[in-house]
């Protein structure tokens, strides 16, 4: 029997962990019941584990010495009211898994039990380190996610190689999706505050506008990807929020401008840094004033090209060469990128598409297919057997 065929028996099973964590989602660095149902979760199977690492991150080693490869799964969840009316929806009222974390969680306990089993009867050889990371979805006070802490404190150190899997509620169920070199983007945040004079509406000629001048600093900054970046080279900046005024007759002293900046290159994110100051910098050629912050967030998730056509054959040969297909390069951040950077690591999507309903990630309508449970449970479980029987 194959993993997948083992793991669609632990399949109720699954479902179960799922719900239950699904039901009682906890935000970045609150997971504390996440964390227990795993301890008590690996317990059952005789898996010895530690505690608090990354602040509530939990890690166990399956089987002993070298190879050692590790998995990898986040459990935080997001501020978000859940909209779905189903027997497992949130029974935390403003927070929910909106980005199948609890499917990742089950995915890893899953693993760990077809794993273990292999193990106890000398069937493997090498060890297998389990990595339930706390706090993908953002960062402490700190500026660090989980991710980062996990990389710091020396998880990684020991293993030689990383997996970690995705659910995708837009993919088709039990498609798999990979690629080599980068694959998500690099995530930094501005804030910035836009200086003009404030006063009455009906005398501009008396003030300095802010909104005028915002609207200058705004339009430069739609040209910045599109006149002055290397239209070979990806990325983009995003105005997502504007906050200025509390009248109809009253030119506000100042404009409040943020957003998000997503990169791939260093070249690339360096410039869109400094283009983005000469953006702003336009306030005071009209005589006003800026003040702008830029904070680095997660760099780019780079797989390592090995291990992605590794986890392309292993995918191809547990699943079929139907249902393993080339992702394209996302937009979207992870912080997998810090450890795929500690260690030669390969991240990959797995498709989970319920219905016909869009329900897309971090929305009050996600959800998933449960079926993609014993598939992601056999995906990584059969990355760690191959890894530590082949060993690329």
């Amino acid at each position: 029997m194959t993993y997948l065929d083992r793991a669609n028996a632990l399949k109720d099973k699954l479902i179960a962990l799922r719900r239950d964590l699904h039901r009682y989602p906890e935000l970045s660095f609150q997971e504390v019941r996440t964390a227990n149902r795993v301890v008590e979760t690996l317990h059952d199977l005789g898996i010895e584990c530690e505690t608090g690492i990354a602040k509530t991150g939990v890690v166990a080693y399956l089987g002993e010495g070298t190879p050692r490869v590790g998995l990898r799964a986040d459990m935080d969840a997001l501020p978000i009211v859940e909209a779905n009316a189903c027997e497992y929806a949130s029974q935390n009222v403003g927070v929910m898994h909106a980005c199948g974390h609890d499917a990742h969680v089950a995915g890893l306990l899953g693993a760990a039990m077809l794993l273990n089993e292999d193990f106890k009867q000398g069937k493997l050889k090498g060890s297998v380190k389990l990595l339930f990371q706390p706090s993908e979805e953002n960062c402490g006070a700190d500026g660090k996610s989980g991710g980062q802490l996990m990389v710091e404190e020396g998880a990684l150190e020991d293993v030689e190689a990383v997996f970690g899997l995705h659910v995708s509620s837009m993919n088709p169920t039990n498609q798999v999706t990979v690629r080599g070199g980068a694959f998500m983007a690099a995530v930094d945040t501005f804030e910035g505050d836009v200086i003009g004079q404030g006063g009455h509406g009906a005398y501009p000629h008396a003030a300095l506008d802010s909104i005028w001048l915002a609207a200058q600093v705004i339009n430069a900054i739609h040209g910045i990807v599109s006149r002055r970046t290397d239209p070979t080279k990806l990325g983009v900046i995003s105005v997502c929020s504007i906050h200025a005024g509390t009248a109809t007759n009253i030119i506000p002293p100042a404009v409040r401008l943020s957003g998000t900046i997503r990169s791939f290159a260093p070249d690339v994110q360096a410039q869109l840094h400094t283009d983005l100051e000469k953006a702003f910098s336009l306030a005071r050629v009209w005589g006003g004033d800026y003040q702008l912050k830029i904070t680095r967030g997660y760099p780019a998730t780079v797989n390592d090209p090995a291990l992605a056509e590794f986890v392309r054959a292993m995918a191809t040969d547990l699943l079929g060469a139907e249902n393993v297909k080339e992702a394209d390069m996302q937009m979207g951040a992870e912080d997998f990128s810090y450890m795929a950077r500690a260690k030669p690591g390969a991240f990959f999507n797995l498709g989970a598409k319920k219905d016909d309903l869009q329900r897309p990630h971090h929305n009050p309508v996600f959800d998933i297919d449960e079926n993609a449970l014993p598939t992601g449970a056999a995906l990584l479980a059969e990355a760690a057997r191959k890894y530590l029987t082949e060993k690329i």
